[in-house]
């Protein structure tokens, strides 16, 4: 009998001395390391074309140069032009819960700022933060927005159009006016028009299907026409190029992307830099960096012109001396 309660004490006393182990090895098994859990990336972009590719384009580049590859998963996805889409995809990154959100296009920002104020979103392709509505300061966002703005030098962008169309008296815009973004530009554009002493005219569209009548009816009534850095005229600039080759107009464009895909010029922007910059501040929320603290980034202001060599040659347009080393020809 004594030798039993014996034996009952010392497997209590084991037992006892086994908990406190027991319970740390749950305990860590339970708690991985911070630095073994990927990052989930959600990027959301309203619509193919060349220039909103380079964005996503630069900001994995730099995710890539600064060791990050192997740290993050990214989920893209593309709403191809439609709004509904969206707010599809936005309801998917709130449903999985990912970690922070790349948006590239007001649209695409604004259907994610409407399902979370929780997420960090970092946006770019958007020309005003404020105009659209997502923050109240660009130096002092707030809640969880900021990234990289897109704004062109769109004065200086329309002085281009009369160096090079010295002959010009009426410029013609093409823009999607539900954009808000491009209808900040085109405001823009007619101002430093006016201050030119010119007349302006325009045309807008809502999606990319109406590009061609609409083109085909502004270029009866202007010597050249701008268009800004508007996603749906973008998306169509192969339309654009199209109708323009055959009217002999010169189209001076918000990007060099415009360009190389059918515009005739522009003073622009890069938008792969644009990126590359927003991936840069990814990296800062990745290590601790509140989005609402973060100002709003500008692209680098570039004086450079680029002119399409090909369009020139199939409009009949003599290239200024000036600009001779501004000639590209887009590969085929």
């Amino acid at each position: 009998m004594k030798k039993q309660n014996k034996t009952l004490v010392w497997m209590l006393v084991l037992t006892l001395l086994l908990l406190p182990l027991a319970g740390c090895t749950a305990k860590q098994g339970n708690a991985p390391s911070q630095g073994d859990e990927k990052i989930t990336i959600g990027i959301i972009q309203s619509v193919e074309h060349l220039a909103l590719d380079q964005c996503y384009d630069g900001f994995v580049k730099a995710l890539d140069d600064n060791g990050y590859s192997d740290k993050v998963t990214l989920d893209y996805q593309n709403a191809q032009g439609d709004t509904s889409s969206l707010s599809t995809i936005a309801d998917r990154f709130v449903s999985h819960k990912v970690d922070l959100v790349l948006s590239i296009t007001t649209g695409a920002t604004q259907a994610m700022a409407a399902k979370t104020t929780e997420i960090p979103i970092l946006a770019t392709a958007v020309t005003s933060y404020t105009v659209a509505g997502l923050i109240d300061s660009d130096e002092a966002p707030g809640g969880n927005i900021s990234g990289t703005s897109d704004m062109n030098p769109v004065a200086a962008q329309v002085e281009l159009i009369k160096t090079l169309v010295p002959e010009v008296k009426t410029v013609g815009l093409a823009y999607n006016a539900g954009e808000d973004n491009s209808a900040l530009q085109a405001k823009l554009a007619k101002e430093q028009i006016e201050r030119m002493g010119l007349s302006w005219t325009e045309v807008t569209v809502t999606n990319s299907s109406e590009v061609q009548q609409a083109i085909q009816s502004l270029v009866t009534k202007c010597e050249a026409i701008y268009i800004p850095t508007d996603n749906t005229v973008s998306s169509a600039m192969a339309t654009v190029h199209s109708v323009t080759i055959e009217s002999k107009t010169p189209t001076i464009c918000g990007a060099d992307t415009m360009v190389l895909e059918g515009g005739l010029a522009t003073m622009g922007i890069s938008y792969y830099d644009l990126g590359y910059k927003t991936g840069l501040m990814a990296i800062e929320v990745i290590e601790g960096a509140k989005v609402g603290d973060m100002p709003i980034q500008y692209a680098d202001r570039s004086d450079a012109v680029t002119i399409n060599g090909q369009v020139a040659e199939e409009i009949g347009y003599q290239v200024p001396d000036q600009y001779k080393d501004a000639v590209v020809y887009p590969e085929s």
